[in-house]
């Protein structure tokens, strides 16, 4: 068996920082309005409020991961994975004159999250929460800090060095944090990313809430992300990579008639190559082969054998009265 490489951690004081951006909406109606574009109970939350959210299609698919932080006049809503402008177009569609809502311009910010040693030291807002920082350059989100594009770093973050880029897609595949285009996109749903946290199934009306009520109250959620590691696959067999067919290894039950044999049981959806020689990633894992401890990435025996765990980011999806019926 390949080691476990999810228990690295960056050594000494270090930040995780990623680009995201900004949509600021202003007006009365402005959490009305959010309430019903995100999946997100928002319209009867206080100023100050930090809600985590997704942006959806009608459909329940996924179109960008958000954070909204309420304030007096409005909202500001974070776009920290996704398409900015898609959002910001299915926003302005769907305004009508008689709302009370101004759509402001996408704005390019920086999302920052302090890691390693010392964390106990640093500032950090209360759970659900966010504060201004002195300045006005951004806001502090638990210890998390979100910048405008532009704005200096606080002293307690500029001390601490950057992770790589390598250190910090590692980071996201071994917390289970779903990105655009693998996780996030026109085919998958917040219940199979692991977000069912950042979803109201009690709100009332929303966009793409008859299909998320649909999957919560049947069990109707077919698949689920989950991680992989495995070392380099030796002589001509390939690595694994977005995209990839995932199969259940020979002599696993299919789930549908019992028989032996290999089954596509998922796919690849982000992959990443370490300097040790291992490999590790995320995958969308179909509902009969959760349990599966390995998949293969490929068909037959010399396909090289994955190793599966669930993400500690990961959520599990509602299941409603329905499973039964």
């Amino acid at each position: 068996m390949s080691p476990d490489p999810w228990s690295w951690q960056p050594a000494g004081p270090r930040r995780w920082e990623q680009a995201t951006n900004l949509i600021r909406l202003g007006g009365a109606d402005t959490r009305r309005f959010l309430h019903g574009q995100t999946s997100a109970a928002i319209e009867s939350s206080t100023p100050g409020s930090w809600i985590p959210t997704c942006c959806i299609t009608a459909t329940g698919r996924l179109r960008a991961l958000a954070e909204v932080l309420v304030d007096d006049s409005g909202a500001w809503l974070l776009l920290s994975s996704g398409d900015a402008e898609s959002v910001w177009h299915s926003l302005d569609r769907v305004l009508f004159p008689a709302d009370q809502v101004r759509l402001g311009p996408v704005t390019p910010a920086r999302w920052i999250t302090p890691l390693g040693d010392a964390l106990a030291a640093l500032p950090q807002a209360p759970a659900g929460q966010w504060q201004a920082l002195e300045n006005g350059s951004g806001w502090l989100l638990g210890r998390q800090v979100v910048l405008l594009a532009e704005a200096e770093l606080p002293p307690w973050l500029a001390e601490r060095t950057p992770l790589t880029a390598l250190e910090q897609e590692r980071w996201r595949l071994q917390q289970g944090w779903p990105a655009a285009p693998g996780e996030i996109n026109d085919d998958t749903n917040p219940f199979e990313a692991g977000l069912a946290d950042r979803v109201s199934l009690s709100k009332g009306c929303y966009v793409g809430q008859e299909t998320l009520a649909k999957l919560a109250t049947y069990d109707g959620v077919k698949q689920q992300l989950r991680r992989w590691h495995g070392p380099a696959p030796e002589g001509s067999a390939a690595a694994p990579a977005q995209g990839a067919a995932l199969f259940r290894l020979e002599g696993a039950n299919n789930g549908s008639s019992g028989t032996s044999g290999s089954s596509r049981a998922g796919q690849i959806t982000s992959a990443l190559a370490l300097e040790d020689g291992m490999w590790i990633g995320l995958a969308l894992v179909r509902r009969q082969a959760l349990q599966d401890s390995e998949l293969r990435a490929g068909e037959g025996s010399q396909a090289p054998a994955l190793h599966l765990s669930k993400p500690p980011a990961f959520v599990d999806p509602p299941v409603g009265a329905g499973r039964q019926g």
